[in-house]
């Protein structure tokens, strides 16, 4: 190696930054052998090179051709690696590209050049040390551990020669090969897509610095001599692209004397041996030495004693080369940054064979081969560690993805609602996903579902699944409506904990002294007595300043030991994800075990707990941790309120619910994407999918994409309850709204016969009459009006069945433009698939495009009894409201605990406007009983049961479960829809 780089790098010494994201360090790099010392001057790394040149100034021959003003050069890629960088930094502030390197060996050298030049430039740079004699086996592990670290944006391979294996070499990923050394790359560069690739610094290091020096490559005959691999196949491609012979040969082929009388450039690869005189190269002919390989770490022979006409020393390039790479880490940076910006997904949408007649859910499910939800997941920009995969067809997806996306603009969001429905249901959940398979499988527009998960509930009870229909749906089926990936199993299971803690508590408190009871909530253990972290916080909302639980006075421990809940305010019910009647009402505690405590209680449905609308509502672990310890389940006897933070159960439930909190990924018939996350009831619950599964969707759909996402029931219950909750929670402003009807509700509403669940539909509902339709569309002229309280734009998509006719589909449409929508589309996925919404699809574009001038429907600050006054009379349409003496004493009591500003959750029936549900169309002048009021702190709103509203649904006379089966030989599932 040339003697003159060690003398520049004792001036080079610096104190090492801290190296961007920690990573392995399988064993220490030793020090360099050069001496310390630091930077003298302010000129960095460059600056020191003018010092060691007049150092090694001697050395040159008199004839000798100065080396090119490698500092210039060098400088002139750091420079402008550093304004590229401070540019991308400009729109992503907290960017900063971070370089890996695999060193197995001790060559410190490089490893300086690098750590400089990073910092310089204003990158990152991390080593990972392995010994010398790492395997194969050990690098490529390394390496595939770097390939799936995000944080990474580059790696390169500091090893021995020998261990540069195809393998090995393979093993890197393409974009995070800035070395240019993989089939990929190198590949695109001999074709000539150096644009779309990595090229070897090395290799362009030496084209550079022939260039500078003012050689013209055009006509020139080059000899690479001892390189191998894909450093001697860059430099032939490069050189060829510039008109030059190209020529290799290795030290000991017998031609090479003869090679090297013609060549008027050679390039060494690899230190030369001392059996091949200096003699054969001829004078004048300019000689480069690459045989400081900075990727093997192996060092050449010195300086070949010999003053050419043009020769470049191997240091000029090897520092050269090590600039460029950090140029190509710029370039891997930008590619990145670029790639979490809005882009068109190249997704590979699913082709759909539509029958007639239209088979069942399931057939229609089962005859669809979805694509394995790793593929999917890396079409729509997820990456292989934001994913944990369950099946074939379902992944959860990790939280991690919306700090990395964090700079990226939100898509369009879109939230479908309905007019008030039959007990059969209008097709909200067929809308939402005929309209995202017709916006990304047919408009080539990027969008993505955000749907409910299911309740087990309707599916065994009266409504069935809810995964969409006919060719319109989210598969598989089944997979979709039983049991998923154990959310709801996980809310069971947190809820009914909480539930077992709070009687267990009111009995230890009632059968123990003050003294017993601290001393087994506070025990010894190995003779050491220590508070937990969450005894610790309830301590500091005592004001009791201590932390050794020998210190406590003996009032101090009755304050803490004491919860003293008042049972007849336990608001916290047990809950079971099936409709069971028979737990409306129940007493508990009636074994000899509980001592005479007994009380009155019930259970509720699953998707009706609180810690389902704590998952629908958080924005993030942290966030769900908070919500989960402020919810309250009773009172004290002082009618202050008791906490699951007090019941010291608040982190419990927090590792029950680590992995619901995450989205799950699934698809359409057609193969785009769907979130299921989160299911609440919209009668008696807030009836949305999650924030989170909106907010990571509105990042991966890029700007110009669409997020859609569905309110239960009618718009005066889940679409009101989106807007006033849901995006007070989120912070999210809705650009449109699709409001979905169906002829045959409208019928119903206009005067038609009951629609009962079970029941062949009467003769006017499956013929045509105008009259009826014209008459009901007094429904959807209100629900119409409800949006536009919001100043949202509304869509009206009419769902069309088979029996519908033109005349009807054609008035529905006319009537709902004159009554203020700002257009009306007739749909037909149900039968055909996206193609059949391609116009609802347009129709929303246009709608989202023009803006909306969002707005609440009140303000939280109004006291309770007027905010749910404020939706009784603007939604519902209610002359005025009535309060029970047990709401009006709940109100009293929420609002002296502070809980008056929060918003309002009516649980209301779903099949009316008003109270009661055989009330259709546009009932008028009523007064809205209010029966109940709960608090549902932690999910952070208030809850107001309208009329005989019931917690828990119960079954018919004949339910769904009649017609499930499962084929025992096939294991497939029977009787879904």
């Amino acid at each position: 190696m040339s003697a003159r780089l060690p003398l520049f790098l004792r001036g080079l010494r610096r104190p090492q930054q801290p190296p961007g994201p920690p990573l392995r360090l399988r064993a220490p790099c030793r020090a360099s052998s050069g001496g310390g010392g630091g930077c003298g001057g302010g000129e960095g790394l460059l600056g020191q090179r003018r010092l060691r040149d007049a150092q090694v100034g001697s050395s040159r021959g008199q004839g000798s051709q100065a080396p090119p003003a490698r500092d210039s050069i060098v400088r002139e890629v750091i420079q402008n690696s550093k304004e590229v960088l401070s540019l991308l930094q400009e729109k992503s502030p907290t960017f900063k590209p971070v370089l890996a390197i695999i060193q197995a060996g001790d060559d410190n050298l490089m490893q300086e050049i690098n750590q400089n030049l990073a910092e310089e430039a204003g990158l990152n740079i991390t080593h990972i040390c392995l010994p010398p004699d790492s395997s194969e086996a050990e690098i490529i592990d390394e390496i595939l551990k770097i390939n799936e670290d995000t944080r990474v944006h580059g790696l390169a391979l500091q090893i021995s020669e020998n261990s540069f294996s195809n393998k090995v070499l393979n093993a890197l990923k393409p974009e995070k090969d800035v070395d240019g050394v993989t089939d990929i790359n190198l590949g695109r560069l001999v074709r000539g897509d150096a644009h779309e690739c990595y090229v070897s610094p090395v290799a362009r290091a030496v084209i550079e610095l022939l260039e500078k020096s003012g050689v013209n490559l055009d006509g020139k005959k080059m000899l690479v001599i001892g390189a191998h691999g894909s450093l001697e196949a860059a430099l032939q491609c490069l050189f060829q692209r510039r008109g030059s012979m190209t020529m290799s040969s290795q030290w000991k082929t017998p031609q090479l004397q003869g090679k090297l009388l013609e060549a008027d450039i050679v390039v060494l690869g690899s230190p030369k041996p001392e059996e091949i005189p200096l003699s054969w190269i001829q004078p004048g002919t300019t000689v480069l030495n690459c045989s400081h390989d900075f990727l093997s770490g192996k060092h050449g022979c010195g300086s070949l004693g010999v003053h050419f006409n043009g020769l470049i020393a191997e240091d000029d390039v090897s520092l050269l080369a090590a600039a460029l790479r950090i140029q190509n880490m710029v370039s891997s940076g930008r590619r990145w940054l670029r790639e979490q910006q809005h882009a068109r997904w190249r997704l590979h949408c699913l082709k759909l064979q539509p029958l007639s007649p239209v088979p069942s859910d399931l057939e229609i499910s089962r005859a669809q081969t979805p694509k394995a939800v790793e593929v999917l997941a890396k079409e729509i920009g997820l990456l292989a560690d934001e994913i944990e995969i369950h099946g074939k067809s379902k992944a959860k997806v990790r939280l991690s993805l919306l700090e990395r996306l964090k700079d990226q603009a939100d898509g369009k969001y879109v939230l479908v609602a309905g007019i008030t429905p039959t007990p059969l249901g209008e097709g909200k959940s067929t809308v939402t996903v005929g309209l995202v398979q017709a916006l990304t499988a047919h408009l080539n527009i990027n969008s993505f579902a955000c749907l409910r998960q299911p309740s087990q509930g309707p599916t065994f009870g009266v409504k069935g699944g809810a995964a969409g229909g006919g060719y319109a749906q989210v598969i598989p089926m089944e997979e979709f409506n039983l049991h998923l990936t154990g959310d709801i199993h996980a809310i069971t299971a947190a809820n009914n904990l909480l539930a077992a803690a709070i009687d267990t508590r009111i009995l230890h408190e009632n059968t123990q002294t003050d003294k017993a009871l601290y001393n087994r909530l506070v025990p010894s253990v190995n003779g050491i007595r220590e508070f937990s972290s969450i005894q610790l916080a309830r301590l500091k909302k005592l004001g009791i300043n201590k932390t050794d639980p020998n210190a406590l006075t003996e009032e101090e421990i009755g304050k803490f030991a004491r919860l003293n809940i008042d049972p007849s305010t336990i608001t916290w019910q047990r809950v079971l994800d099936t409709n069971d009647r028979f737990l409306r009402k129940i007493t508990i505690g009636q074994a000899p075990t509980e001592k005479g405590y007994s009380r009155q209680a019930q259970f509720d449905i699953a998707v009706a707990s609180e810690i389902m609308a704590v998952l629908a509502l958080t924005d993030s672990l942290v966030d769900m941790k908070e919500r989960l310890g402020r919810m309250v389940v009773a009172s004290d006897k002082n009618g202050q309120p008791v906490t699951a933070e007090d019941l010291g159960v608040t982190g419990a439930l927090t590792v029950l619910m680590k992995d619901a909190i995450k989205p799950n990924l699934m698809q359409t018939l057609e193969g785009t994407p769907v979130f299921v996350h989160a299911g609440p009831f919209a009668n008696i619950a807030h009836g949305n999918s999650s924030v989170l599964a909106d907010k990571i969707a509105l990042k991966l759909v890029g700007e110009e994409g669409f997020v859609v996402t569905e309110a239960g029931f009618g718009a005066d219950i889940g679409m009101e309850k989106f807007f006033n909750i849901k995006c007070r929670a989120s912070g999210l402003v809705p650009n449109a709204v699709v409001l979905v009807a169906t002829v045959r509700a409208l019928k119903m509403h206009g005067g038609g016969p009951s629609v009962t669940a079970g029941v062949p539909l009467k003769k006017e509902y499956t013929e045509e009459n105008i009259q009826l339709v014209a008459d009901g569309c007094c429904n959807l002229k209100k629900q119409i009006q409800i949006a536009q309280l919001f100043g949202v734009p509304v869509i009206v998509a009419l769902n069309v069945f088979k029996t519908d006719t033109r005349a009807e589909i054609d008035l529905v449409c006319e009537l709902a433009k004159r009554a203020g929508a700002f257009d009306a589309v007739p749909c037909y996925h149900w039968s055909i698939g996206g193609k059949g919404s391609v116009e609802l699809a347009r129709a929303v574009r246009d709608a989202a495009n023009k803006g909306s001038r969002f707005r609440f429907l009140y303000d939280v600050q109004l006291p309770i009894v007027e905010k749910i006054r404020t939706i009784a009379q603007a939604v519902y349409g209610a002359r005025d409201i009535e309060l029970s003496p047990e709401a009006q004493s709940k109100i009293d009591r929420y609002t002296q605990q502070g809980f008056g500003n929060l918003p309002i959750c009516m649980a209301k029936t779903h099949l009316s406007l008003s109270h009661q549900p055989d009330k259709k169309g546009v009932p008028r002048d009523f007064i809205l009983p209010i029966s109940d009021v709960r608090a549902s702190i932690g999910a952070g709103f208030i809850y107001p049961l309208v009329g005989t509203m019931s917690t828990m649904p119960g079954l018919p006379t004949r339910p769904c479960f009649y017609d499930i089966d499962l084929d025992t030989e096939t294991e497939q599932v029977k009787g879904l829809f």
